[in-house]
Order: structure tokens, then C-alpha cells, then sequence
């Protein structure tokens, strides 16, 4: 599989100061072993949460634009209603404004370091008294999601929206935990996210046995549940996508919610491609 370099991902940059976000979400941080230290995450307001939801933990990894206003509305609205929910900021608080600075950002972004982040992020989850942390991330974030359900322990499920991982950060087929899986069949990243390499990773997993679910959407490209891209944007698949997404997480981050887990904890999950309306 032919995996898209930076430099493919990004445009030319020529150094730019990054506009600071005001947080939507309560910022915590916490120690983490990258090498740029402590990390900061923005978590959702889990007061309400009772019973089973207050014991799991869903981190959302963003794109490449950093933790910006879109990433943490995304992951208040869709998850902070059901459970303990955090973004760590892999970016340190930069976060761009334009394509050019975005792929400035993510070309410097150390993809060790990151794992680091979201295993420490999953750390402070299970030290907030959550039982089971689930990772979910776009773009950047699926490729890290992705890697992170082969090279993090604490993890116990990972949804991916189209990104896939170097073979030098994880191997996909070494994955341990339940996947669910979501790229557009018209998305044109080659490489990363196109259906070229969308066919060989599902090889992959296969070829792994791991317990996977890959959802196609017809007449989607990238980044399609991306509500700031008016020109990505799918709402019918983005409202699909993201039932489909709280289904798995309640079926892998609570199993004593009274659903029937079998199909996505012991054994291989079809396949298939949706054409939303």
C-alpha cells in the first residue's frame, strides 16, 4: 500500500503565527511522556452522566487544523451526551487557519509523540473512574486513531474516519480491539484515504482477523463530516456515520448496558457501503 507522505498532505509553508481558539470545552491537563511534556485536553461537561456512561471515556483526535471550534463542537454533540469525552491537543494550542498552515502543522507533528498523548489522555480517562476509553479521530486523527488501537493498551475500541497510518507508526493488522471504519468512496487523498487504499487496508485487517466494521459512503470525498467545509460536507452521511458510531461505542465502552455485544467483542464484523438520502 502506497501511504501518503507530508509532504503529499500538505502545501508549501512559509511560517505563520497561529490564531489561539477560545475553548468551548473545559480545558485539564495532564503528564504525558512526549517529549514536549504535560498535555492539555478539552473535555465535555460529564456531570450529568449516570451509571454506566460516567465509566467510559471517548478521546477525539482531530484533524489536521488543530482543536479548533469545529472539532470540539463535533465531539460535544456527539458524544458528551453519553459519555466522559476529551480532545487532547496534539498541536500544543496552535491551530490553523488555511490549508497551508494546516499542512505546516501536520508535517511537524512528531506521530510517536501523539501516541504518547493519547495513551496519557486514556491514562487520566481510567483515573477519572472511566472502566473502558474508546478512541475516534478525522483525518490526522484517523490515521492516529488507527495506529493507537495497535500500539495503546488502555484502548478498548477505535472508530476511524478516513485516514490511514504509516506502516513505519502501526500495522494495521496487528490491531487488538474492535474497529469501526468510515471513508467517503469519491475521497481523492491517494495513499491516505482514497478507495485504492481503503481496499488494501481491509485486506489487511482480514488478513489479521481483527473484528472490524467498514462503512463506504457513495458520493462522498473527504472529510465529509466536517460541518466548517461547506464543500465536503455531507449531512445525511454525517448524521449516518455518527449513529452508527455511538451504536459501536455503546456496545464496546459499556457491555453491561444491556446490549447484545458478541458481534462487535468476539469475531469479525460485515462489511459494507451506504448510500445516505
Amino acid at each position: 500500500m502506497r501511504i501518503l507522505s507530508s509532504s503529499r498532505l500538505q502545501l508549501r509553508s512559509r511560517g505563520f503565527a497561529s490564531v489561539p481558539v477560545k475553548p468551548l470545552l473545559t480545558p485539564v491537563t495532564f503528564p504525558s511522556h512526549n517529549k514536549l511534556g504535560p498535555c492539555t485536553g478539552y473535555q465535555t461537561n460529564s456531570t450529568h452522566l449516570r451509571g454506566s456512561h460516567k465509566e467510559a471515556g471517548v478521546i477525539v483526535i482531530q484533524e489536521w487544523w488543530g482543536v479548533n471550534y469545529q472539532i470540539q463542537k463535533l465531539a460535544n454533540h456527539w458524544f458528551g451526551c453519553e459519555f466522559v469525552t476529551i480532545v487532547p491537543d496534539l498541536y500544543r494550542g496552535r491551530v490553523a487557519v488555511d490549508h497551508e498552515e494546516a499542512g505546516h502543522l501536520f508535517s511537524g507533528l512528531d506521530w510517536h509523540g501523539a501516541i504518547a498523548d493519547i495513551q496519557s489522555t486514556a491514562h487520566y480517562l481510567k483515573s477519572q473512574g472511566c472502566k473502558r476509553v474508546g478512541v475516534v479521530g478525522f483525518c490526522m486523527g484517523g490515521a492516529l486513531s488507527l495506529a493507537s488501537s495497535v500500539l495503546i493498551p488502555e484502548v478498548s475500541a477505535a472508530v476511524v474516519f478516513y485516514g490511514i497510518p504509516s506502516p513505519s507508526l502501526a500495522d494495521p493488522s496487528k490491531a487488538c480491539v474492535p474497529l469501526q471504519l468510515h471513508f467517503g468512496l469519491n475521497d481523492d487523498l491517494k495513499g491516505f484515504s482514497d478507495p485504492e487504499a481503503q481496499n488494501e487496508l481491509e485486506k489487511q485487517l482480514k488478513s489479521g482477523n481483527v473484528s472490524y466494521e467498514f462503512n463506504r459512503y457513495e458520493g462522498c470525498g473527504h472529510a465529509f463530516a466536517n460541518d466548517a467545509r461547506p464543500e465536503v460536507y455531507n449531512v445525511a452521511a454525517a448524521g449516518l456515520a455518527r449513529s452508527r458510531t455511538l451504536k459501536f461505542f455503546s456496545h464496546t465502552l459499556r457491555p453491561d448496558n444491556n446490549n447484545d455485544n458478541s458481534e462487535y467483542l468476539a469475531g469479525f464484523v460485515p462489511t459494507g457501503s451506504s448510500s445516505p438520502h
